[in-house]
C-alpha cells in the first residue's frame, strides 16, 4: 500500500520554505520551521504518554496556535484527529468521547470545563493545551520527532461528528489520502491560492470548511494562515487590513456582517479570493459583499463527509450567482432519483434530485456503523440527502434540503437530536423542531411544543432549559404552543405545515 500522512501538509513547506510565515496569531508569527519542530516536539510527548498509530485523540480548541499545534502533533504521531465541537454540552461530549473511544483529550484551558467533566465522566484522561499545560511541559522535556509517523494511504486520519436523520452524531472517518487530495486541489485546482497569499482563519478550525479549505488548503500552497479566534465583523475587517490579508473563507453570516461594517470602516482589505460555504448565500448578500469590497465570492458546497468541499464556484469555469460551481478536480457530482435509495439513478440535465458524489473526498463510512455506511455510500456513491439541480452549462444548485437538517449560522442542527432533548422537559408532551429563514443566521431554531397534560409550560423557562442541555447552536431561540401538531397519512409530523404557518407568524 501506498503510504501518505495528512502530516505532511505541515512537513512539506517546513522543508521546503522553513523561513516562511506560516501562522500569525496576534502578535505571534511563526514560521513553517517553528511550526513543525512544536508539533514534532508534541508529537514526541503524546507517543511518550502511549498514543500509538491509529488511536483517537480528541482535540477541543478555538481557533488558537494551540489547535494547528496539536493537530498535527496528533498527525505525526501517527494518531486519528477527534475534533470535537466548541458549542456542544458536556453530555454531548462524552458521547463524542466514548463513541469515538478517544484515549486522550486535549484541551484549551478556555473549554475545561466542559471537556473536564465530559473526561471525568467518561475516564478519559484530559492533557490542558497552551504554553502553561501538561503537553507543553511534556514536549518541552522531550526530543521532537525526527518525522511523521508512516500511515497508508487510506488509513484515518480524521473523524469529524455529525448527525444523522436517528439525531445520533456519528463519526465520518476521513483517510489521509481524502484530506490530502481536497486540500490540494482545492488550492491549485479549484483556487488559485498562490505562496505568498495570507488567509484569514475564521472559520471554526474544529468544522471540516475551516480545516481543510482554510489551514490545510493554506498551508498545502505554502501560504500564511492569519487566526481570528473569535469572528467579530469590524475586527476581522481590521485585523485583514493590518496583516495585508487577501484571502477570506466565511459562512454566509460572516459575509452578512462585513457587508454591515465595512460601511462604517475607515479602510477595507484588498481581497482577492473570498470562498463562501457552510450554507447558501443570498444573492442580495453575494451582490452587496462583491460591491463593497470590489472581489468576487466563490461559493461552494460540500459536506463532513465529502472531506468536505465537493463542488465550488471556479475561475476556470465562472461562476453563477445562486449556484455551487462545478464538481471539483477528480470529483463527480450528479443528480440522481431521490425516491430510490437502494441503487444511484442518475437524472438527466435539468432535473430536480437528490445531489450524489463521488471521487477521491468521499470518506470510508461511518465510525462503526455499518448499516448507516451502506445506507450513504451507494454504488460507489455518496448520497449526500440535499436536492439540487444541474443545468447544461455543469452549474449545480441546491434546491433543497431532503432532510430537515436546519443550517444555523453555517453549523447544522438536526431537529431530531433536539427534540429528543426537549421532550425529556416535564411540560412537554409533544414537539416539532423546525428551521425558520432568519435575516442573522440563515435559519433560526422553533419548536413547537405541544403541552403535557396538565401542565402550563412558559416557552421562556423552555428556552433556557434547552440552552442547559443542548450545544449553543442547537437550542431553539423560539417555542410556540399548540394544541396539535399536524400529521399526514403515515401519521408523520407536517413539518413543511408548521414552517409556512410559523414563517409569517
Amino acid at each position: 500500500m501506498a503510504t501518505l500522512s495528512l502530516a505532511a501538509i505541515l512537513a512539506e513547506p517546513a522543508r521546503r520554505h522553513p523561513d516562511r510565515t506560516a501562522l500569525v496569531e496576534g502578535e505571534l508569527r511563526l514560521s513553517f520551521k517553528e511550526t513543525w519542530h512544536a508539533a514534532r516536539a508534541q508529537a514526541a510527548a503524546l507517543v511518550g504518554l502511549g498514543v500509538r498509530p491509529g488511536d483517537r485523540v480528541a482535540l477541543m480548541a478555538p481557533n488558537t496556535t494551540e489547535f494547528p499545534m496539536a493537530y498535527y502533533a496528533i498527525l505525526a504521531a501517527g494518531g486519528v484527529v477527534v475534533p470535537v465541537h466548541l458549542l456542544l454540552s458536556a453530555e454531548e461530549v462524552e458521547h463524542v468521547l466514548r463513541d469515538s473511544g478517544a484515549t486522550l483529550l486535549l484541551c484549551h484551558p478556555a473549554q475545561t470545563a466542559t471537556g473536564g467533566a465530559a473526561a471525568e465522566a467518561t475516564g478519559v484522561r484530559m492533557l490542558d493545551l497552551g504554553e502553561r499545560g501538561e503537553l507543553a511541559a511534556l514536549a518541552r522535556e522531550s526530543e521532537p520527532l525526527a518525522s511523521y509517523v508512516t500511515r497508508e494511504a487510506d488509513d484515518p486520519a480524521v473523524v469529524f461528528y455529525t448527525s444523522g436523520t436517528t439525531g445520533v452524531p456519528k463519526g465520518a472517518v476521513l483517510s489521509h489520502f481524502n484530506l490530502v487530495m481536497n486540500a490540494t486541489v482545492n488550492a491549485f485546482d479549484a483556487n488559485d491560492i498562490r505562496p505568498d497569499d495570507i488567509a484569514l482563519g475564521a472559520l471554526p478550525l474544529f468544522h471540516a470548511f475551516g480545516q481543510t479549505v482554510s489551514m490545510n488548503s493554506t498551508w498545502r500552497a505554502g501560504a500564511t494562515l492569519v487566526l481570528l479566534p473569535r469572528f467579530d465583523a469590524a475586527r476581522a475587517i481590521e485585523l485583514m487590513v493590518a496583516e495585508g490579508v487577501n484571502t477570506f473563507h466565511g459562512v454566509p453570516t460572516m459575509f452578512v456582517g462585513l457587508v454591515a461594517a465595512a460601511a462604517a470602516a475607515t479602510d477595507l482589505p484588498r481581497l482577492r479570493i473570498c470562498i463562501s460555504g457552510g450554507a447558501s448565500l443570498p444573492v442580495a448578500v453575494l451582490e452587496q459583499f462583491e460591491k463593497a469590497f470590489g472581489t468576487p465570492v466563490y461559493e461552494g458546497y460540500g459536506l463532513s463527509e465529502t472531506s468536505p468541499t465537493a463542488s465550488v464556484n471556479q475561475p476556470d469555469f465562472g461562476t453563477k450567482a445562486g449556484s455551487i460551481g462545478h464538481p471539483l478536480w477528480g470529483v463527480d457530482v450528479e443528480i440522481a432519483r431521490a425516491d430510490v435509495d437502494d441503487r444511484v439513478e442518475l437524472l438527466p440535465t435539468g432535473e430536480l434530485g437528490e445531489v450524489v458524489v463521488r471521487g477521491h473526498n468521499v470518506f470510508s463510512g461511518y465510525l462503526g456503523r455499518p448499516e448507516a455506511s451502506a445506507q450513504a455510500l451507494v454504488d460507489g456513491w455518496f448520497r449526500t440527502g440535499d436536492l439540487g439541480t444541474k443545468d447544461d452549462e455543469g452549474f449545480l444548485t441546491i434546491v433543497d434540503r431532503k432532510k430537515d437538517v436546519i443550517i444555523r449560522g453555517g453549523f447544522n442542527v438536526y431537529p431530531r437530536e433536539v427534540e429528543e432533548v426537549l421532550v425529556r422537559h416535564p411540560d412537554v408532551a409533544q414537539v416539532a423542531v423546525i428551521g425558520l429563514p432568519d435575516p442573522v443566521h440563515g435559519e433560526e431554531v422553533c419548536a413547537v411544543v405541544v403541552a403535557a397534560p396538565g401542565a402550563s409550560p412558559d416557552p421562556a423557562d423552555i428556552v433556557a432549559w434547552s440552552k442547559e442541555h443542548l450545544g449553543k447552536h442547537k437550542y431553539p431561540r423560539r417555542v410556540e404552543l399548540t394544541d396539535a401538531l399536524p400529521l399526514g397519512p403515515s401519521m408523520k409530523v407536517l413539518k413543511r405545515e408548521l414552517r409556512a404557518a410559523y414563517a409569517v407568524s
